[in-house]
């Protein structure tokens, strides 16, 4: 089967949208599938650049004779995942895309748009500022007590989750955008409940990869500066999408 675009008035079967899916499943799949051949490829490249913000160039430890096949097959399966985001999203948002009206798909799509921007500079973010100030911490903490070895496994595992963890929660404006489009909160009440926000964002950068005060203050300023922003745009791009007038059939779930 082809992949066609399917409008809003189109109506498809069951087995019709199955097979869509299934073709917009593989299409996901392949670019997975390709994102991690080259990742495994090049993994030395990617391997350099999560060493990098290790202190005294250091060097991760292996404690097994297995442990550096699985820990290179599941780096490079983190990196496939965020190379091709952008590829399953648009399967994912063409998906979907013909439930929306006309009206509706104009508040869906510009939010789909921003995801991917708002995960790379969550990375960015994460990986220049949040893991070089976390790392320092934490293995300077005492070191004359301890032997310090960083283990290649739990080293890359927190790595991922931090900037994973980051590029998640830098999509906040898409979130407070979208709510604000559909008409469920508004600006104004935004800001009413500032204060309850910062406690909450508080309590989720204590949830965050990273238990020191170090991390947690680093991934807590981002969302503050992003709830404020998520004001801002409320504000200019917040207002509800226009309903259907009166007395106009009320469109239908394609299928």
């Amino acid at each position: 089967m082809k992949i066609r675009p399917v409008s809003h008035e189109d109506r498809l079967t069951v087995v019709e949208h199955l097979d869509e899916l299934r073709w917009r499943i593989i299409v996901s799949v392949g670019a997975f599938v390709v994102a991690f051949a080259i990742c495994f490829w090049q993994n030395h490249l990617i391997f350099d650049l999560l060493n990098d913000p290790l202190p005294g160039n250091r060097r991760p430890v292996t404690l097994g004779v297995t442990e550096p096949f699985f820990t290179t097959v599941t780096v490079c399966a983190y990196g496939a995942i965020l190379a091709s985001t952008p590829v399953i999203l648009y399967q994912l948002y063409a998906f979907v895309a013909p439930a929306f009206a006309p009206t509706e798909r104009r508040v869906v799509l510009p939010l789909v748009m921003m995801v991917p921007f708002l995960m790379v500079a969550g990375v960015v973010f994460g990986y220049f500022v949040v893991l070089p100030a976390a790392l320092k911490f934490l293995l300077h903490f005492n070191k004359d007590e301890f032997n310090i070895q960083i283990r290649a496994h739990d080293y890359y595992s927190f790595t991922a989750l931090t900037l994973a963890a980051l590029g998640l929660i830098f999509q906040l404006p898409v979130v407070i955008l979208g709510l604000t489009r559909l008409g469920i909160t508004s600006a104004r009440q935004l800001r009413q409940v500032r204060r309850y926000a910062i406690v909450v964002i508080a309590v989720v950068a204590m949830a965050l990869p990273g238990t020191d005060p170090i991390t947690m203050l680093l991934e807590m300023a981002p969302l503050v500066v992003l709830y404020e922003v998520s004001i801002l745009l409320a504000s200019i791009m917040g207002k509800p999408a226009r309903r259907q007038v009166s007395g106009e059939p009320a469109a239908e779930r394609p299928g």
